[in-house]
């Protein structure tokens, strides 16, 4: 039986990522071992306004009993990772750069857009999405100072790790982190690997996520 495309199995669990209020970020599919005992792997990205482990944890196992119910690998066992993005993901999508309010990110302009200060290349903490521009702060906790961006004019922009608060000031100027998301210089906390196994192989279980008759293997960051 032929491995189902990453667009099939989109489709399959949109429905019930929507229904349980997150956003379907992406799905990748990718095989290990020989043709004989190879093994697929599902790595399915979602994303919401809030972190929550338990909430997380309940939709991976839902995700696998819909995927084991439909029967689209047939035989072929495979591990479900159901995660959210990582800290450093691209904005891409307006709603990337709601959550990422607060955050620093590394924006690059596209060729021809007039930079706001002297290069097309700046890191800037993320303020408010008003329209279709979007709210930087520039100048770091020194000289912290607002300016907007049309979004048009962003060629790719990557949220950055942080290992230390930000200015209060320059908090203050982005307006803030969204609420139920991490403080920056605070990422331990933000995504979560949880993963689920087709029934019939054993399970590894994670000391930070559980589920009750499918363990789940976690990574929190």
């Amino acid at each position: 039986m032929p491995m189902p495309t990453e667009e099939r199995v989109s489709q399959l669990l949109a429905g019930l990522v929507e229904r349980r209020g997150f956003d379907l970020e992406g799905v990748e599919i990718s095989t290990a071992g020989t043709r004989v005992d190879a093994q697929a792997r599902v790595q399915v990205t979602v994303d919401r306004d809030t972190s929550d482990l338990d909430a997380l944890a309940s939709l991976s196992t839902e995700l696998s009993e819909l995927l084991d119910d439909a029967g689209e690998f047939g035989e072929t066992p495979y591990l479900l990772e159901v995660t959210t993005p990582g800290i450093d993901r691209p904005l891409t999508a307006d709603r990337h750069w709601r959550r990422a309010r607060g955050r620093k990110v590394r924006v690059t302009l596209r060729e021809g857009a007039q930079p706001p200060e002297r290069s097309a290349t700046f890191e800037a903490r993320v303020g408010a999405l008003i329209g279709d521009s979007v709210a930087l702060v520039l100048g770091g906790r020194r000289d912290p100072h607002r300016v907007t961006v049309p979004l048009a004019d962003i060629a790719t922009a990557v949220v950055q790790v942080e290992f230390s608060p930000p200015g209060a000031r320059e908090l203050e100027l982005a307006g803030g982190v969204v609420p139920g998301r991490p403080a920056p210089g605070q990422e331990d906390a933000v995504a979560v690997d949880d993963a689920a196994q087709h029934p019939g192989t054993p399970n590894a279980l994670s000391e930070s996520v559980t589920a009750s008759d499918s363990p789940t293997e976690g990574i929190v960051e």
